[in-house]
Parts: structure tokens; sequence; C-alpha cells
């Protein structure tokens, strides 16, 4: 029962959880609304495959973290502890490969470049745990990239480019606004997110020799970079809600307001203020927490389209 727990543990449950229901309400929500086309056993596969995928990139980065995460998160480490390090190898590769064979099994070999696509990003796990995450903003714009491909797989595979233009034009318009409105969404606050991470982790990567922008830049000019960032979503948020509101989705607005944009001025307002470890894993669990609920406003399309 001890390993099963640390398997979990090791994998991010609560975060694969999320990447389900971020497909789920956009399947759901967005897709089957506007198109009105049952694909079950597509979506389904989808899911496991993205799970899957991401469970190994949570793995090889734990693998390849092992000394850095003995400084920055000592009691949540697995590896070595409960799990032997080439058990978790092992199983990184079981995953990504299962992952990639599912991608197939999902789209077909007629939709070659998604299953090209996740192997790539596959490629882009290993070599971020390897190497990106200790180079100078790569990794952040890698994580950043990949949480959006979690959105945009969708899109390419229920509206691939020779098909998308078939269905009336309002709506294959209206499809490729909500998934890269989503999937720029999540760049963003991702973004936002692992700069926070990455002056929570300050003390362990400098130790071993990470060049994170808080280590090249300092602290200060980080909390600049990550405010910028978000006054940029808010701003963009706001015009957002301007423009829906000429449509009278008071419901939608009312709701991005209070659950995201809000949240976003008090994360702002916390990372301006932030001083010690402390002070910065809080931002960053706001900042999952304000990602989860602008994720969630997906489920007021329905009611409008």
């Amino acid at each position: 029962m001890k390993i099963i727990t640390a398997f979990f543990q090791l994998v991010r449950w609560p975060n694969l959880l999320f990447i389900a229901l971020t497909q789920l309400l956009f399947y759901y929500c967005i897709y089957l609304p506007l198109y009105e086309a049952h694909d079950v056993k597509k979506i389904v596969l989808l899911i496991i495959a993205s799970v899957f995928i991401a469970a190994a990139g949570y793995i090889i980065n734990d693998y390849f973290d092992l000394n850095i995460d003995q400084v920055n998160k000592p009691d949540k480490n697995v590896i070595d502890k409960v799990i032997h390090r080439r058990s978790a190898i092992v199983w990184h590769f079981i995953l990504s490969f299962s992952g990639i064979i599912i991608t197939a099994f999902a789209v077909g070999f007629s939709m070659w470049y998604l299953i090209a696509a996740n192997m790539f990003c596959v490629m882009l796990l290993w070599f971020y745990s390897t190497s990106f995450k200790r180079q100078l903003l790569i990794g952040n714009f890698v994580i950043s990239i990949l949480t959006a491909w979690t959105v945009l797989i969708l899109f390419f595979a229920f509206a691939p480019p020779e098909s998308a233009f078939k269905t009336p034009e309002p709506i294959s318009v209206k499809f490729f606004r909500l998934a890269f409105l989503y999937g720029g969404f999540a760049f963003i606050i991702s973004l936002i997110r692992e700069a926070i991470k990455d002056m929570e982790d300050l003390e362990g990567d400098a130790k071993y020799a990470c060049r994170t922008l808080p280590i090249v830049v300092g602290i200060r000019s980080t909390k600049l970079y990550v405010i910028v960032w978000v006054i940029v979503l808010i701003a963009t948020l706001v015009i957002l809600q301007l423009y829906i509101l000429q449509f009278g989705w008071w419901h939608a607005t009312v709701y991005g307001i209070t659950c995201v944009i809000l949240p976003l001025i008090y994360l702002l307002l916390k990372i301006r203020q932030a001083k010690n470890i402390s002070d910065f894993a809080l931002a960053s669990k706001w900042s999952k927490i304000i990602m989860l609920s602008g994720i969630l406003s997906m489920v007021f399309f329905p009611f409008y389209f």
C-alpha cells in the first residue's frame, strides 16, 4: 500500500486529474455544443494518452531532480526512499510509450502529425528534466507550451486542418477562438506559476548551478517579470469580459470577474509582498487555483451557444 501511495505522489495525481478535467470540459462544454458529434472513444483515449505522458514527465523530472529536491522539498520526494530509481525510469518509459501508442489508436495514422506531436512532447519533457529547466526561461516556456497543448491537441484532433472549415464558418471560427483562448490562458498562467516556483526553489536550484530567472537577475526583477505577465493577463481578461457583455453573457462575466480577475489581482498583491519561501509557495497555490477557476469557466458556454 505504501508503494502505491508513493507512486501516485510521484506522478502528481491531482495534476493528472486537472488535465483530465480540462480535456473533458473542453469536449463536453465546447466541442459537443458546437458540432453535436459524439466521439467518446477518441476523447477517452486522448485523455488517457495525455495523462500517461504527463505522468511520465513528472517521474523523469523527479528522477533527475533527486539532489535538488532533497534541498527544496525533502519531505515530498519518494525516489530512493520508497520507489527505487531503476523502477522510476522503467515506469517513465512504459508510460511514455503507452501514451504514444494510445494517441495512435485515438486519432489514427491519418493524423500522424498528432502522434508526432505527442512524441515531441515526450522528448521535450526528457530534455526539460535533464537540461532546459536549469536554463534561463527555456524550461518555463517549454512547460507553458505543453500546458497549452493539453487544450490545443483536442482542437487539432476534433477539427483537423483538412476538415475544420467544412462546417458553417461561425462554428469553426468559434471553435478556433475558444481553443486558442483557453490555450493562451493556460500558457500565460503557467508562465506565471513557473516563475513563482523558481523563486520558491531558489536555494536548491542555486546549490546545483541552475540558471533560473531569480538566480540570474534576482528576486526583485523576477517579481517584476511575474507582475507584468499578471497585468497582461488581467488586461486581456477585462477586455474579454467587455466583449462578451455585448451578447448578454452576464453570468459568465460575473464569474470571470469574481473567480478569475479578482484572484489575479490578489495574486498580484501577494507577489509584490512576497519575501520568503512560504510567501512564494502560497502564491504558487493561488496560481493553480486561478488556472482551475479559469478552466471551469467552460461550463458556461453550452448555455450561450
